[in-house]
């Protein structure tokens, strides 16, 4: 009978120090795998500020001023004025139907608690 026991116990062993050992490998790939991710985050974070960098830089008033004034004859930009503007009192805002609140209201349910 001890003997069973002591095959049993190293069996249970045996398959508790492979699940272990799996279970470390397990992990370690997935540390790798989170540390792959962080590396491509901050990749794409660095190629994002360069990004807006670039669009800040290409979209200065002077750049663009000058570009315009290139391209007159083909695009007919006109510098903006403030008659082109409106006011605010010109803008056509929906009409709010006025609600009727003179007849009875019904109120279903238990005001007591």
């Amino acid at each position: 009978m001890r003997n069973i026991f002591f095959i049993l116990s190293a069996l249970s062993v045996m398959g508790l120090a492979f699940w272990a050992y799996h279970e470390n490998y397990k992990t370690q790939q997935a540390l790798k795998d989170v540390d792959k991710l962080q590396r491509d985050i901050g990749i794409r974070r660095e190629a994002i500020a360069v990004l807006r960098a670039e669009w800040a830089y290409l979209n200065r008033p002077d750049r663009l001023l000058d570009l315009a004034a290139l391209n007159f004859d083909r695009l007919g930009l006109l510098p903006l004025n403030p008659e082109q503007l409106g006011r605010v009192d010109q803008i056509p805002y929906p009409i709010v139907p006025e609600l009727d609140l003179t007849g009875t209201v019904t109120v279903q349910g238990d005001l007591e608690p």
